[in-house]
């Protein structure tokens, strides 16, 4: 194979780091996305827009960090924050003056925020927020949405992943208390009307996967509607979107409340750092019994819940993002990025869109339709054409292709950041263009 092997001929140093990791690493990796076959590139620094390999190659970072780092790599503020904290101490196993700081500033920018407790990730953010809502309802029953990802613990993962299987490792008895159902208005009404032990409805802000198949317009409003009639606490995961859509995330853009928030990501400017966000008095049931109306407390420990190496960082962040400049330079970028994409694959007649929300874009090489050149978000794309993913060896090999012509995407899609420039998309599609030529001449765009 023409592509792989100029992958492998390209990243000799990739390879023997691949070699060493997987001696001592399952599969050779520390997160499921960054496997690929036959091994990934071993970053070895970034900086704005870019990062460059072992190697000495230099790839337009589309990852940014998970979505972590909209302001780019090494943002001067974010930067000079974390350094001035380095000599204070990375943590303190006290109360600090900087958690403050940063709540103050998630509550200034997130609508639904009235009070916040930080966690150490995502994943135990979305836990956070669901226990809470079984506390508050006395209801153990969650409904989620086929494919849509909060995180790994047990109670988010089916449906995420595994297409109606059981995870491996999760007791049946869990799964008993999730409901997973189809984005559909409809779904939640007829599970709502047959269940009266439902406590929470757990929602991903763009739609599956962060926007892969967005929500219809109207869900989040219509999920808010049937939430509070029912008495069923509505958690919108903004993990990705939170301070990505907007300085007040998805819910700022669509003019919904939440109950709970759950963020991560963009909220600690590239270090690790979730939280839950929310009503007052959901949150109160963390709080030690004499310090409110609660006689029984929600526990939560968490060694490095509001770190402040993280704390300074995120409150760096969330300052320079406050304005909204930063995503509207982003999002701009990014439909320059989709509309290009989509003109290339007009002008080649190669079936696929490229569509996306926000900054963020996706890449669909399925399907026999041929997009006009133009913007498109994927909420008016034609029903089921984006619920049959592009197939596995296609994103593979499109991924070798863009890494061999210096770009990096995240999956079968990616990010920007405000680093990115009009000459990053210029090359972008360059590579773009000649990674579709080489996919079609070896045989690779084929229906699968």
């Amino acid at each position: 194979m023409a592509i792989e092997q100029e992958y492998v001929d390209r990243h000799p140093g990739s390879r023997a780091l691949y070699e060493r990791a997987a001696r001592v690493l399952p599969s050779g990796v520390t997160h499921d996305s960054r496997y690929l076959r036959p091994f990934p590139i071993y970053a070895d620094r970034a900086d704005g827009a870019a990062k460059w390999d072992v190697d000495g190659h230099r790839y337009i970072d589309y990852v940014v960090g998970h979505g972590a780092v909209l302001l780019g790599h090494n943002h001067p503020a974010v930067t000079a924050a974390a350094q001035a904290q380095l000599t204070r101490g990375t943590h303190y196993g006290a109360s600090h003056e900087l958690e403050i700081a940063w709540a103050e500033e998630v509550v200034r920018l997130v609508p639904a925020a009235e009070v916040v407790r930080f966690t150490s990730s995502g994943t135990e953010a979305t836990l956070m927020a669901l226990r809470l809502a079984r506390a508050a309802t006395g209801k153990p029953a969650v409904i989620k949405f086929e494919r849509h990802f909060h995180g790994w613990h047990d109670y988010v993962v089916p449906a995420s992943s595994y297409a109606g299987r059981v995870p491996p490792g999760i007791p049946a008895a869990t799964l008993d208390s999730v409901l997973v159902l189809p984005p559909s208005l409809d779904a939640v009404d007829r599970a709502l009307a047959e269940r009266d032990d439902i406590g929470a409805v757990i929602v991903e802000a763009a739609g599956a996967s962060s926007g892969q198949v967005p929500l219809p317009r109207g869900f989040l409003q219509g999920l808010a509607e049937r939430c509070a009639r029912a008495g069923a606490v509505f958690i919108m995961d903004e993990v990705v979107t939170g301070f990505r859509w907007a300085p007040g995330g998805v819910q700022e853009v669509e003019g919904v409340r939440p109950d709970l928030v759950t963020l991560a990501k963009i909220l600690a400017g590239g270090f690790p750092g979730g939280a839950v966000a929310g009503r007052r008095d959901l949150l109160e049931y963390l709080q030690f019994p004499g310090a409110g109306p609660r006689t029984e407390k929600v526990g939560h420990p968490g060694t490095f819940n509001a770190n402040p190496l993280s704390a300074a960082a995120g409150t760096a962040c969330l300052r320079e993002v406050a304005d909204g400049a930063h995503q509207q330079r982003a999002a701009s970028l990014a439909a320059s990025l989709r509309s290009g994409m989509n003109a290339v694959l007009c002008e080649l007649g190669i079936p696929g869109i490229v569509y996306g929300q926000s900054s963020a874009f996706r890449v669909h090489l399925a399907g026999s339709a041929v997009p006009e050149a133009g913007d498109a978000d994927g909420r008016d794309l034609p029903p089921g054409l984006l619920e049959t993913p592009m197939p596995p060896e296609r994103a593979r090999v499109l991924q070798l292709a863009l890494l061999n012509r210096g770009v990096q995407l995240f999956g079968t899609g990616g990010m920007l950041s405000s680093a990115h420039t009009e000459a990053d998309i210029e090359a972008t599609l360059e590579a773009w263009r000649g990674a579709l030529l080489q996919l079609r001449d070896e045989g690779h765009l084929e229906p699968a």
